[in-house]
């Protein structure tokens, strides 16, 4: 699987996001980009969407590590957590699993670094 996921109820969509950020922090990743995606559609597209909003997480001490290891590995990075609410009072959340995409670089020093970083996400996710 490519990715980790968990569905809430009795949260708001915002009060998801906060909290994944906050559990994102605990785990010792930083959210260096917000895209709100419902935003972007209707401003560009002048389209209604759902609830969508893409935080890109980042641990610093990690994504050092990967970068000496494979300098172009930053086309990997940030690690992506969606938000999402596609219907009412129902928040999903995911995060992206390292190890399912770095299967495409072949780097063995990485694949430690994969792990460590998967299961720091999938910590966040199952404690939601």
């Amino acid at each position: 699987m490519y990715y980790f996921t968990k569905t809430l109820k009795n949260i708001t969509f915002y009060e998801a996001i906060e909290k994944v950020t906050h559990d994102l922090k605990s785990e010792g990743f930083g959210v260096l980009t917000t895209i709100d995606l419902k935003s972007t559609f209707k401003n560009k597209l002048d389209v209604d969407f759902y609830n969508y909003t893409i935080l890109g997480a980042c641990n610093p001490q990690f994504a050092y590590k990967a970068l000496t290891a494979e300098d172009k590995i930053g086309t990997m990075l940030p690690c992506n957590v969606i938000v999402q609410e596609k219907e009412f009072g129902k928040i999903e959340i995911s995060a992206v699993n390292p190890i399912a995409s770095m299967q495409a670089v072949k780097n063995k020093s990485l694949s430690t670094i994969a792990i460590n970083v998967s299961n720091k996400l999938k910590k966040v996710i199952d404690n939601l």
